[in-house]
């Protein structure tokens, strides 16, 4: 059906049917579609080759050799890998023409490793076991599902994980030996998105978390055998992250917001979900916890204005323990070992792209595990941003990072607006940005705009329902404090974002058009009902709870309203529009409508169509694409010969 949808728009589009302006050429090379887009002189590819070979490495899991396994990219895609020592050689294990996820290995000496794979950004991800002996991987799920989150039962027997059919938003959560496929079974058949989190030691419940949106959540206990399903504290309108049983199983450790403005590790008994305070009030949420085997040491990592700050201690008694100090920056896939002896995590920062860490927990001693290749560019000269806030049109005090480019008279500015909504912008590693800022010399503005998350629930609902618009309002503001800047020019401002940022940019272009030199829309909503009637099935549920729901007469109007493709005639600026043409997020056709519709009124936007792509260029080739594609209208729009 939206495949069918996409290529009506697509016909009407290059036919010039219902008097929409006639289409240039549009002009296929391998599996990218495009239309505008000038040929790319080798120079600027050349100028983007160092930045463009950039690569990270995230920690996936331990060996059991004692080395770890790693997820980083020597070739297309993002591949498994195996590092025996610290600084030692990355064997790549998977070989996949798709980016695969990080290896979850089974409990035991196999050393045998789950992992999953989807097919050209479709996100129908099918998960396989790898045997080292045989250095083969097998297929455990069913084709044509969707399947994520896969969990080891402690001896290492069976494997948890979710499944969704297409269309579906109702995710079942099966259990398996995955050396066995046939072994196979549904445990529950779920009630929207179900999330096995973790099993109990003895490997007779499963905790489940139920996902309605970023400030609501379920927690339920399964027994394995009868299916029957125990919620913790029912009624509570609360948010919940991370989850895990204690070793007794009388209680669990979880990550909430109850009782607070910011998430917290809290222990709640089974018995009578009587709740107990585990971490104290950092003032800022925790983003992740890890707990030992015997139950003596949990570690968390909170999120501390877009940094991240490691803590370690007894979660019985409070006490506090030695925890690894770290240059800021961000850290991820916090994991101890199964000895409770080492944890091991990823960490990132504006002038280190990632690489995979461990913690020796009696001796103190960090590790570095992977020095991931910058291009041989010099990693010192890479722009740390600084933190700046802004007020918005209410008095709301927006933050932002500012990543500052050298050089006379006012810099160009591109403001960089993430997605989510509720995701946040935060210090990590940008070789696109590090190549704006340092080749093209642009400053760089990356805000948090109202419904960001990180700074507390009263702020990350401040953009629901009826108040979209509020965001795209921050960013007239910023484009004031932009203009009040000396070092930056309000003439040559460009707004640039992916997904929900894509949308932003498209707003920011109809509110806009007279302030802004153009801007670059990712697989980007351009209309709110269209894209909630067309999202993958097992998504749209969720997005109902954040921009609404589009079956109430009232809140279709609005979101019509506000909908950028019906609004075209407002965007003056120049526009670039880059989609993937599987994705089941926000589909192709948001792409073709407001391409279609901006042509209509006049505009003559540029268009680049990835086949083998879905949410985002995940494909190197792809990428670099993109990026030199990007940097031709850049340098067009912003005026940098």
């Amino acid at each position: 059906m939206l495949k069918h949808m996409m290529m009506a728009v697509t016909l009407a589009a290059l036919t010039g049917a219902s008097g929409w302006a006639q289409a240039p050429e549009r002009v296929t090379e391998g599996n990218l579609v495009m239309e505008n887009i000038p040929d790319i002189p080798q120079s600027v590819r050349d100028r983007l080759q160092q930045y463009s070979n950039t690569r990270s490495a995230g920690f996936s899991d331990f060996a059991p050799d004692g080395g770890v396994y790693v997820t980083t990219r020597f070739g297309e895609t993002t591949q498994i890998h195996h590092v025996a020592e610290p600084m030692g050689m990355r064997r790549q294990v998977t070989f996949y023409d798709e980016r695969t996820s990080g290896a979850s290995v089974r409990p035991g000496e196999s050393g045998q490793f789950v992992f999953t794979k989807d097919i050209g950004g479709d996100e129908f991800y099918q998960g396989y076991l790898f045997n080292p002996e045989t250095a083969q991987a097998t297929r455990f799920t069913q084709a044509g599902t969707r399947n994520a989150s896969l969990s080891w039962s402690d001896d290492g027997a069976r494997v948890a994980w979710y499944r969704q059919v297409d269309g579906d938003p109702d995710a079942d959560i099966l259990i398996a030996d995955p050396a066995d496929p046939s072994s196979a079974r549904v445990a529950l058949e779920g009630e929207g998105l179900m999330i096995p989190a973790d099993w109990s030691s003895d490997g007779s419940r499963i905790l489940v978390l139920r996902y309605y949106s970023i400030t609501h959540a379920d927690l339920y206990v399964l027994d394995v055998d009868s299916g029957d399903l125990t919620e913790i504290n029912p009624d509570m309108d609360v948010a919940y992250g991370g989850a895990q049983f204690a070793p007794d199983g009388e209680s669990i450790y979880t990550i909430t917001d109850q009782g607070g403005e910011f998430r917290r590790v809290v222990e709640i008994e089974l018995s009578d979900n009587a709740m107990r305070m585990v971490s104290p009030d950092h003032g800022w949420d925790v983003q992740g916890m890890d707990l030992t085997s015997d139950g003596q040491r949990l570690v968390y990592a909170i999120n501390n204005g877009g940094n991240s700050e490691i803590h370690m201690m007894n979660p019985v008694t409070g006490e506090a323990l030695p925890a690894p100090e770290l240059p800021l920056g961000i850290v991820g896939g916090l994991q101890f070992d199964s000895t409770g002896s080492r944890l091991g995590f990823s960490h990132v920062n504006a002038q280190s792209p990632g690489d995979a860490w461990t913690y020796d927990i009696e001796s103190g001693e960090l590790t570095r595990w992977t020095r991931s290749e910058v291009g041989g560019l010099d990693t010192e000269a890479f722009v740390t941003p600084e933190v700046i806030t802004f007020d918005s049109f209410d008095g709301l005090e927006i933050p932002a990072f500012y990543y500052r480019a050298e050089g006379d008279g006012p810099r160009p500015v591109i403001i960089d607006i993430h997605g989510g909504p509720e995701s946040q912008e935060r210090p990590g590693f940008s070789s696109s940005i590090q190549y704006w800022v340092n080749e093209l010399g642009v400053s760089v503005i990356a805000p948090n705009v109202r419904g960001s998350a990180g700074y507390g629930n009263e702020y990350v609902a401040l953009d629901n329902g009826f108040n979209r618009e509020d965001s795209v309002r921050d960013i007239g503001a910023l484009l004031d404090w932009v203009a009040e800047q000396p070092e930056l020019d309000s003439d040559r401002v460009l707004v640039y974002g992916g997904s929900y940022g894509g949308y932003m940019v498209l707003a920011s272009l109809v509110h806009y058009s007279d302030r802004l030199a153009g801007g670059v829309n990712i697989v980007g909503i351009s209309n709110f009902v269209t894209f909630l009637e067309n999202t993958n099935g097992y998504r749209r549920d969720l997005r109902r709870a954040e921009y609404g729901d589009e079956r109430d007469p009232e809140m279709y109007e609005f979101l019509q309203e506000i909908s950028p493709a019906n609004r075209a005639e407002q965007i003056t600026a120049p526009l670039f529009i880059i989609q993937g043409f599987n994705d089941p997020r926000v589909p192709a056709s948001e792409a073709e409508q407001i391409l279609a519709a901006v042509r209509e009124a006049g505009g003559d936007p540029w268009y680049l169509l990835a086949m083998d792509e879905g949410h985002g260029f995940r494909k190197k080739s792809n990428r670099d694409f993109q990026r030199a594609a990007e940097t031709l209208f850049f340098t067009d729009v912003l005026d940098l010969n």
